[in-house]
């Protein structure tokens, strides 16, 4: 990894794709690894990422486990202070840096993912959200042309190859697959496929829909703590085993040098 932090930024301007869980869930998957992982919440009304994080250090300080905690702030990138202030400040020291931002068009998001080494757009598997990247023929769910965010990436792409010679890694991340509707799965397979040919992203499985998720939230726990669930049933299992290969299909460099594990908060 080059000097400064691998940025991961999680941004759809479409909300209820599981963007925050996903990017707290790979941000604490970083940390268990003994990274230095630092996170910005830029969504400072739903709060998602920053809260998650806080119910995390309350759950250590109250029951004295040993948490990996990423450092995190939370911003609107204008009103509540200078987004890039905040952006250097939490760079600072970190190998990675977890960006989330608001499920709808906003300037310190688009800044955001213009700052991305890699930026990941969480969808769920259908064509309402398909949508956001890409317009598909009514009848045959062939690609007909790019979406505005697409082609939005695709110019901020250029611009930071022509800037700094960075190539942004864009990843799409199908979130709560299910094996209900497989015409419907196959048709937004292929048209994913088809679009990623012609814009660049890459395309990996995401994280399923599970309760198990939304019920983790108010304790701040992931599915990486499993020595605070006690037992853990085949769901657990499950849902650790597609977050270790969704981990691996993100595919992101190892830090130059490896960190001392992220400190659990103080009892």
């Amino acid at each position: 990894m080059s000097d400064g932090p691998h940025v991961i930024v999680f941004a759809n301007e479409k909300g209820g794709t599981g963007k925050s869980t996903t990017a707290v869930h790979v941000a604490v998957a970083l940390a268990v690894k003994g990274a230095r992982v630092a996170c910005l919440d830029l969504d400072h009304r739903q709060r998602t990422m920053g809260r998650y994080l806080d119910n995390r250090e309350t759950s250590a300080k109250r029951t004295g486990a040993q948490l990996a905690i990423p450092r995190h702030a939370t911003t609107d990138g204008r009103g509540d202070g200078n987004f890039a202030d905040l952006f250097h400040e939490m760079a600072e020291g970190a190998d990675y840096l977890v960006i989330d931002t608001p499920g709808r068009d906003d300037v310190a998001g688009r800044t955001a993912a213009a700052l991305a080494n890699t930026l990941v757009t969480p969808m769920n598997d259908s064509f309402v959200d398909f949508d956001l990247i890409g317009q598909v023929d009514p009848d045959t769910f062939s690609v007909t042309r790019p979406s505005f965010y697409s082609e939005m990436i695709w110019n901020a792409r250029k611009a930071r190859a022509k800037a700094d010679g960075t190539t942004i890694d864009w990843v799409v991340l199908r979130n709560r697959l299910q094996h209900i509707g497989a015409r419907n799965m196959r048709r937004v397979s292929d048209a994913l496929e088809q679009l990623a040919k012609r814009v660049g992203f890459r395309i990996i499985p995401g994280l399923t829909e599970r309760v198990i998720y939304r019920e983790l939230f108010p304790s701040g726990l992931t599915m990486l703590d499993s020595k605070e669930f006690g037992q853990m049933g085949l769901a657990h299992v499950a849902a650790r085993q597609e977050l270790r290969e969704m981990m691996a299909a993100l595919a992101l460099p190892e830090p130059a040098q490896p960190s001392e594990p992220a400190q659990p908060a103080a009892a």
